[in-house]
């Protein structure tokens, strides 16, 4: 069985190494150093934090994408804190009717009844580019609540979205008479707007207009950059009443147009991208730029074979007896026989002035069996049987096959 003793040795520096590993750990019941005790925290709980941080960017980004106003926003028959129910009463405790509509069509149709009355647009952002043709051949006055660029290019020619300022309270600081009576008002965050040189400029904010009034095809068109002052909860705030009043109230007559949300695909002039908001394209750019440094980051890298020791020592003996039983399991008698007779045939060809290779070689078989005889008392059919012979019968024919073999090695180094 010295064959089989010689393939499972363990080498000398693999043994070393794992000696020195054992060494190196800590002893059992040694208490751990407070570093190790935070690695394995660490380890521990790292899963659990990202989860919780891949869940708030996820809140995070569905919060921004939330919509900033409610649907009931700047609605006249809402009392909500959105809506402006309160406006539209005192009007008509005044005498100016409120005739709301929610479709620009029936806007225009009105209009075109009553020319002696305002036509106030809000939620712009819902009228298609039909919706605007429809309401620039109106007649009367206009007012525009927030309007979006669109409609200031359809309905207002020559003003232009600027900034949004965040300045709470301002006065009017210009010659328009509504806006001189009303004085300070509270607009709660506000568009800015570019005018021509010929519109009347109020409130402004860092030379920035929020509202502006200007002459468009012999009608008024006025354009206010925030709704805030007009709503149920701040219409009480300094003098937003009297302006959303004094704007609104100038002529008999009101033609709210509040538009319902346009058909799905309605509206055919933009794309799904162009719909989208710069916000979430820049948050869909930078999740993609994520995922590309996390595959990066994370991703196989091919290397050089990393040699490491075994993890334990084992005694040559225990894996040879193991390797025996797992023979015997299977009943390999011809792979046990090949094994030892190679075993053989390696430490023997050296002592008989061989070259190694002949060891494994066939062609060198007669060669080999010839220096044995004559350093060995047994005949050349049992010496080439024995090193290149059939595989035993039964086990008994396996031990026998062994103790020859050792017998001839034992004859060839004493001779």
């Amino acid at each position: 069985m010295n064959a089989m003793n010689a393939d499972t040795t363990v080498s000398a520096p693999a043994a070393d190494a794992a000696a020195g590993e054992r060494a190196d750990a800590p002893a059992a019941g040694e208490p751990a150093s407070a570093a190790e005790v935070a690695r394995r925290r660490w380890r521990a709980s790292r899963y659990v934090l990202l989860t919780a941080l891949a869940l708030l960017t996820l809140v995070v980004i569905l919060a921004a994408l939330r919509p900033t106003v409610q649907p009931q926003y700047l609605d006249p028959e809402s009392p909500s804190q959105g809506g402006t129910r309160a406006l539209a009463q005192i009007l008509g405790d005044r005498g100016v009717g409120v005739n709301v509509t929610r479709d620009a069509s029936s806007a225009a149709a009105r209009m075109g009844s009553d020319s002696n009355a305002t036509l106030v647009v809000v939620r712009s952002e819902r009228l298609t580019q039909a919706d605007l043709d429809t309401l620039s051949r109106a007649p009367g006055d206009l007012l525009l609540v927030e309007p979006r660029q669109l409609a200031l290019d359809r309905l207002a020619p020559g003003v232009r979205l600027a900034t949004q300022s965040s300045e709470d309270r301002a006065t009017p600081r210009c010659d328009l008479s509504a806006a001189a009576m009303a004085g300070e008002v509270g607009f709660q965050g506000s568009h800015t707007y570019e005018a021509p040189a010929s519109a009347v400029k109020c409130y402004t904010a860092e030379g920035l207009p929020r509202l502006v009034r200007l002459p468009v095809n012999g009608r008024t068109v006025t354009v206010l950059g925030s709704g805030s002052p007009l709503t149920n909860q701040h219409l009480a705030d300094d003098g937003n009443a009297a302006l959303g009043m004094n704007l609104v109230a100038e002529r008999p007559s009101v033609v709210w147009l509040i538009p319902n949300l346009p058909p799905v695909g309605g509206d055919g002039e933009k794309t799904f991208t162009e719909l989208l908001p710069a916000g979430v394209k820049l948050a869909v750019l930078q999740l993609l730029i994520a995922v590309v440094i996390t595959a990066l980051w994370r991703s196989r890298r091919l290397g050089p074979v990393v040699a490491e020791p075994l993890p334990v020592v084992v005694r040559s003996a225990e894996t040879v007896e193991g390797r025996s039983r797992l023979y015997r399991a299977q009943h390999a008698r011809d792979r046990a026989a090949d094994a030892l007779r190679a075993g053989a045939r390696e430490r023997l060809v050296p002592m008989l002035g061989l070259p190694r290779s002949s060891a494994q070689d066939p062609a060198f078989a007669q060669e080999v069996v010839a220096a044995l005889v004559s350093r060995a008392p047994w005949d050349a059919t049992a010496i080439g049987i024995a090193l290149y012979g059939p595989a035993p019968a039964d086990d008994a024919e396996l031990v026998r096959l062994t103790d020859f073999l050792d017998d001839l090695e034992r004859q060839v180094r004493q001779s």
